[in-house]
């Protein structure tokens, strides 16, 4: 069985936990964790884990809002920490005890009955990566953080049965707000957020008939509404709005279950 909950999405902190397995052979990977100790704990909480239950965690990129406590948590409960070369150097090479696994586009990260699959995006990081995890069965792809979808992307999404799926912000929104010129122009760059039309691209280029749950994560709090991002979404799967589920900043999701089919 697969399945994931984001713990929170949004600029002010990101986690997503996933989950595969059955009975003793569960593994949890925590994807991002940028919250305090603290709070990541009650979000935990909130979701029926203790970090104890966390085997690996896996950074995307080097932002605050993804990195969080990575290493406070990583030395204090001796969890493995996964990321990319570029990350770690863009955090200044943390020392993390001997944690440290390094992460590399397309090769597999096997914690036996959860494997992930790093990819390369484009975005203003060093080089951050996003992933696809599987159970050997069902598939889920999590892309958050990027200014468009390469063919790279697009290729890695291909077959999934749920998405985790950036819908940051409306561009009549962005171009409306108080934002500075330059900050706008980073958001809505190749190398910034998804809008919801790009978002909706995606989908229209990867959907198929066993693509069922569609999450809509990462908004923009001043830039963007939640029922923006489903209308858009939805219309690209020819779904009802109700159908794509958002991932709150404050509450994030309940789990989902990954499945092969609606």
């Amino acid at each position: 069985m697969l399945r994931f909950r984001s713990l929170g999405s949004g600029s002010s902190g990101n986690a997503t936990v996933v989950e595969a397995g059955d009975g003793s052979q569960i593994r949890r990977l925590l994807v991002d964790c940028g919250f305090g100790i603290r709070q990541l704990a009650t979000r935990l909480g909130a979701a029926g884990l203790g970090i104890d239950q966390i085997d690996a965690i896996f950074i995307t990129h080097e932002h605050a809002d993804h990195v969080g406590c990575a290493k406070a948590l990583a030395l204090r409960h001796r969890i493995p920490v996964w990321m990319s070369a570029g990350t770690h150097a863009a955090l200044g090479f943390p020392d993390l005890d001997g944690l440290l696994q390094v992460a590399y586009d397309m090769a597999p990260i096997d914690l036996g009955t959860l494997c992930a699959l790093p990819f390369t995006v484009p975005h203003d990081a060093r080089e951050p990566l996003q992933l696809r995890c599987t159970d050997g069965a069902s598939h889920l792809g999590l892309l958050t953080d990027l200014g468009h979808a390469s063919s790279h992307v697009l290729q890695q999404l291909q077959g999934c049965h749920a998405l985790l799926l950036e819908a940051n912000h409306d561009p009549d929104m962005l171009e409306a707000s108080g934002y500075p010129a330059f900050l706008k122009r980073r958001i809505g760059g190749e190398h910034g957020h998804l809008a919801n039309h790009a978002a909706a691209s995606i989908l229209t280029a990867v959907r198929h008939a066993s693509l069922n749950r569609v999450v809509a994560a990462h908004l923009s709090a001043q830039n963007n509404q939640p029922w923006l991002a489903q209308q858009a979404l939805a219309q690209a799967l020819d779904w009802p709005a109700q159908a794509v589920d958002v991932a709150s900043a404050v509450a994030g999701t309940e789990w989902i279950d990954v499945t092969l089919s609606r």
